[in-house]
C-alpha cells in the first residue's frame, strides 16, 4: 500500500458482510482499528474474529442506523474515546422493492431513503468534527450507476443513490480547503446478497467477489489520497470528475 493505516480509526456501516466486511477487514489487515457498525450482531461477532485472527482490533456497533440519537452517541464515544475519526465508509444501503413507481409502498420508499441518504446525512452530521481533527480525514460512500442513469423498476434505489452522489459532492466542496477527501465509490456488479436479491437469475460466480473492491477502496482511504469530489467507477478503473473545482 501507499502508505500505513496503523492507528488511524475507521468507521464503516454496513459492516457484517458483502462489502462491508470485506472493507472492514482490509482497513484492519492494514493497521486500521475498525468501528464495525451493522445490525446483524452475528455477522459481526463474525468479522470480529476475522479481524482478531489478523492481529488486529475492532469495535462492535449493533445499531439501525434509522436511530439518529444512536449514531451521534456513536460520535460522542468516539470523540471522548479518540478525539477524531482518520476514516468513514458509508457502505450500508437498502435496495427496495423493483417495481413500478406507483406500486411503492410509502414505508418501503421511507426505509430506502432513511438508510441510503438520510443516514448518511446523520454520519457527516455526527462525523465531521471528527474527521477534521484527523490529518487526514477521509470519506467514501458506496454509490451505484443507477444513481446517474436511473432505469426502470429501479425508483427507491435509484433516487437514493442520486441524493447520496450529490450529498457527497456536497461535502467534498464544503471540506475542500481541510484536511478531509470525500469521495464516492461505484462497484459495479459485486458477488452480494444485494445483487443477488436483484437478480436472482444470474450466476454469482460470474462475479467478483467483494474483495477487491475492498482493496480499491482502502486506497482512498490512505493519508496521501489527495483527490475529492470524485467518483471512483470500478469498472473503468479510474476516477470520475462529479463535481467541477471549488
Amino acid at each position: 500500500m501507499p502508505s500505513s493505516l496503523s492507528g488511524r480509526i475507521a468507521l464503516v456501516t454496513g459492516a457484517s458482510r458483502g462489502i462491508g466486511y470485506a472493507t472492514s477487514l482490509a482497513l484492519a489487515r492494514a493497521g486500521a482499528h475498525v468501528v464495525a457498525v451493522a445490525r446483524t450482531v452475528g455477522g459481526l461477532e463474525e468479522l470480529d474474529d476475522a479481524i482478531r485472527a489478523e492481529g488486529s482490533s475492532t469495535t462492535l456497533v449493533p445499531l439501525d442506523l434509522k436511530d439518529h440519537e444512536g449514531i451521534a452517541r456513536l460520535a460522542t464515544a468516539l470523540a471522548e474515546r479518540y478525539g477524531r475519526l482518520d476514516i468513514l465508509i458509508g457502505n450500508a444501503a437498502l435496495l427496495g422493492p423493483l417495481s413500478p413507481l406507483d406500486h411503492v409502498e410509502p414505508k418501503a420508499w421511507d426505509d430506502v431513503i432513511a438508510i441510503n441518504v438520510t443516514a448518511n446525512w446523520h454520519l457527516v452530521r455526527a462525523t465531521n468534527a471528527l474527521l477534521r481533527q484527523s490529518d487526514a480525514g477521509r470519506a467514501v460512500f458506496v454509490t451505484s450507476t443507477v444513481g446517474a442513469s436511473p432505469r426502470a423498476y429501479w425508483g427507491p434505489y435509484a433516487v437514493s443513490k442520486a441524493a447520496l452522489d450529490a450529498l457527497a459532492c456536497t461535502y467534498a466542496a464544503e471540506t475542500a480547503s481541510t484536511n478531509v477527501r470525500v469521495n464516492l465509490f461505484n462497484p459495479g456488479p459485486t458477488r452480494t446478497r444485494m445483487r443477488a436479491a436483484a437478480m436472482p437469475g444470474e450466476d454469482p460466480l460470474t462475479l467478483k467477489s467483494a474483495e477487491p473492491v475492498a482493496e480499491k477502496i482502502l486506497e482512498m482511504c490512505q493519508p496521501d489520497f489527495q483527490e475529492t469530489g470524485k467518483l471512483y467507477d470500478y469498472r473503468l478503473g479510474r476516477l470520475v470528475t462529479l463535481q467541477p473545482p471549488a
